[in-house]
């Protein structure tokens, strides 16, 4: 099929166009490309073949500089991609600069500077509650409807989508066990986030406001946040996440532009908490987005998480994340936190799934309670978008490999 000629229904049409970063059929050589359909398009070539003034920005071995140039530069590129792809005039010059998905590369598509992980998903957080603090008069902690709790974690770690993981090692120790013991984790987990990117960074004392958000975020993609469970229950105790997160984290090859979906924005949860003034968003544009994520466990669908019950929103989070003078560089990276849904079907991690290790999951090659050596973990996710069309998230794949 020509590349132009996108099935009708296709999920990466002319309306999405996300951004990636890819290696031709034979070359090493890097650049950013935008997906249509089950092709590649060169963007930087096409930017410098059309005289566009943004070739600057695309013809580039990674999406920095495009992440960095603003609001007004992204909405300008869009506008052109697109008409690069559906303007029967452009069609001779940009067919040639077309790449089958299949022929290339592709790579993790711009640099992590800081990675910060919350916890927005009041299913999941009460979940976890009722598993670990089954006698607390409430499942959630006294702070989780007041603030969006998050960590710090490790940027070096966070791989583009098909990277193997490999097992994680490190100490655990069980309830009954006398002392601690080390090892490879017998308790590996996958956590279905949502990541979003930072573009425009802001300076060290300005906090961020909730309306600044889109000024800031130029897209999202699919996160998967491995975890290895016994590390994290030995080690969390007091200051939280550490080696049992920090091992690996993978994202999708595509960044969703914000501006393809604008048709998935929702509003929030209903807020049963007053909110501080900067978390406050009564006032504000719908924060929520209407992802519909499915997770697979070796090709069989075993959870189908909606983004759109997240209570605590991204424009949120950042305004959080930066309330104290930090400072956002390009290339920030903040995951949603697990997206669990009320349903159990809609559970986003293992240890929900099976109630931490309670309940096997019945999977066509066997009972799983935590991740097997070769087992792959596919994310993947679709959006509303204009006219009943839909958007689709580039998918997040890893296989994990024996320590």
């Amino acid at each position: 099929m020509p590349p132009f000629d996108v099935p009708e229904g296709d999920p990466f049409g002319p309306h999405n166009l996300p951004y990636g970063v890819f290696s031709p059929a034979g070359s090493e050589q890097r650049t950013v490309g935008v997906r249509l359909g089950d092709h590649v398009l060169d963007a930087g070539a096409a930017a410098l073949a059309l005289g566009s003034p943004y070739a600057s920005l695309l013809a580039r071995p990674t999406l920095g500089p495009l992440l960095a140039a603003g609001r007004t530069a992204w909405s300008d590129v869009r506008r052109a991609l697109t008409a690069w792809v559906t303007v029967p005039s452009h069609r001779e010059t940009v067919a040639p600069l077309m790449h089958p998905l299949s022929s290339v590369t592709l790579h993790l598509p711009f640099e992590v500077a800081d990675y910060v992980d919350f916890y927005a998903s009041e299913n999941h957080a009460r979940n976890v509650g009722r598993m670990f603090r089954p006698d607390a008069p409430d499942s959630l902690t006294p702070n989780w409807k007041h603030l969006p709790i998050g960590y710090h974690g490790r940027s070096g770690t966070v791989v583009v989508s098909g990277t193997e993981i490999l097992r994680p090692a490190g100490q655990r120790k069980a309830p009954a066990d006398p002392a601690p013991v080390f090892g490879p984790s017998v308790r590996l987990d996958i956590e279905a986030e949502v990541g979003f990117v930072v573009g425009v960074p802001s300076r060290m004392g300005h906090p961020v406001a909730l309306g600044d958000f889109r000024e800031h975020v130029f897209g999202l993609c699919l996160l998967n946040d491995w975890s290895a469970r016994d590390i994290q229950a030995w080690e969390y105790v007091p200051l939280g996440p550490f080696l049992g997160k920090s091992f690996a984290t993978s994202v999708s090859a595509w960044i969703t532009p914000l501006d393809a979906l604008e048709d998935a924005r929702v509003a929030p949860p209903e807020r049963t908490h007053a909110l501080l003034p900067y978390l406050d968003d009564a006032d504000e544009e719908p924060g929520g987005y209407d992802l519909r994520i499915s997770v697979a466990v070796n090709g069989h669908v075993v959870s189908e998480p909606p983004f759109s019950t997240m209570y605590w929103t991204a424009a949120q989070q950042l305004a959080h994340m930066t309330v104290n003078g930090a400072s956002l560089r390009t290339g920030d990276l903040y995951g949603s936190g697990t997206v669990s849904g009320p349903e159990p079907a809609q559970r986003g991690s293992l240890l929900e799934l099976t109630w931490n290790g309670r309940d096997p999951l019945e999977l066509p090659d066997g009972k799983r309670t935590f991740l097997e050596d070769g087992d792959t973990v596919t994310l993947t996710a679709w959006a509303p978008g204009p006219g009943g069309a839909r958007v689709g998230l580039g998918e997040v794949t890893g296989t994990i490999v024996p320590a």
